[in-house]
């Protein structure tokens, strides 16, 4: 079980290195890092947008080691309970996902996104 869910963004900082990077590399490494399996594609997404072909992508995000994690009907209905409490923050499906994935594992959820700080009902942490 992850002690940690990450967002994609969090993924995409340690990839390109920018600011917070360190922090998501640390959880990393601990090899009890998370993400949602929608996450997990948006992270492919990117990589195959600046090039990279659909199994390299899979390989780069598949050696990070990080514990994949299905999203099931739970979640999903859990997402969609989220909206009214962060619609004004603009958070999008994927940001919503990644937070029921870490409702449901009782875990923290790890993101780049300082919009997240205000939401209410799950610990949040934000890498810069």
């Amino acid at each position: 079980m992850p002690t940690h869910i990450l967002d994609a963004s969090a993924v995409i900082a340690l990839l390109n290195r920018e600011p917070g990077a360190d922090r998501v590399r640390a959880l990393v490494r601990t090899g009890n890092a998370g993400i949602s399996t929608v996450n997990i594609s948006e992270v492919a997404t990117k990589l195959v947008a600046r090039g990279a072909r659909a199994a390299e992508a899979e390989l780069q995000c598949r050696s990070m080691g990080l514990d994949l994690v299905d999203a099931d009907a739970e979640i999903a209905f859990q997402a969609a309970a989220l909206f009214p409490a962060t619609q004004s923050l603009g958070l999008s499906l994927g940001d919503r996902i990644c937070l029921a994935t870490a409702m449901k594992c009782g875990v923290p959820a790890v993101t780049s996104d300082r919009a997240w700080r205000g939401i209410q009902g799950v610990p949040v942490e934000v890498i810069r």
